[in-house]
């Protein structure tokens, strides 16, 4: 399960005041330690990280110091390589970044990228969204797939016809792309699903 930047700090609060003090924080040392304003937030990190598999409330006599921080926790991560447009065509934009992503999708040959723009809206891409890339050269009929037209990247459908290649979008605001002979064309991926962030 993805984790938002905000509970990754309360797992980083945990983890170093477990190391200066030998023992995990009480609920009210978390709030102060993270300026929340009442307990009720301490507690909703507790249940949805505990949920998640980040952390464990150890049944002990000191319940007060019953948090433990998985640490075999799932890190499954993908590189994020940098924006796609969804839109016209645009240079891909790289990043050395990390993002957590379900396990079923790591993979060497896996990466991520963010969208820019609306064009594929009408496959539930949208604008930001994360779309999770098995990098390949070669794509069926109507994959979602990175296409490169004269070294510009764009995320479109692919469909190969008898006089070239149709890169269609999912959105009639835009027209598709008519990919001739005479254009230096390549497939970087193709889509093997989408995250998002709220």
């Amino acid at each position: 399960m993805m984790l938002s930047r905000k509970q990754k700090r309360f797992l980083d609060f945990i983890r170093k005041f477990a190391k200066s003090s030998g023992g995990a924080p009480t609920f009210e040392e978390i709030k102060v330690g993270l300026g929340f304003s009442s307990l009720g937030t301490v507690n909703w990190y507790v249940r949805e990280l505990i949920k998640n598999g980040h952390l464990r409330q150890e049944k002990g006599f000191n319940g007060k110091r019953a948090l433990a921080i998985v640490e075999d926790a799932p890190e499954h991560q993908l590189p994020l390589a940098g924006w796609i447009a969804a839109g016209d065509p645009l240079e891909a934009i790289e990043t050395r970044e990390m993002i957590e992503v379900p396990s079923s999708f790591v993979h060497p040959s896996n990466y991520l990228l963010q969208v820019k723009g609306d064009s594929m809206i009408g496959e539930n891409i949208e604008d930001g969204d994360f779309v999770i890339i098995k990098k390949t050269e070669t794509a069926v009929s109507g994959d979602a797939v990175v296409a490169y037209v004269n070294e510009e990247a764009t995320l479109k459908k692919y469909y190969p016809t008898q006089n070239g290649i149709e890169l269609h979008p999912q959105n009639p605001d835009y027209e598709v792309i008519h990919v001739t002979p005479k254009d230096d064309f390549r497939i970087g991926g193709v889509v093997l699903g989408i995250i998002r962030k709220y």
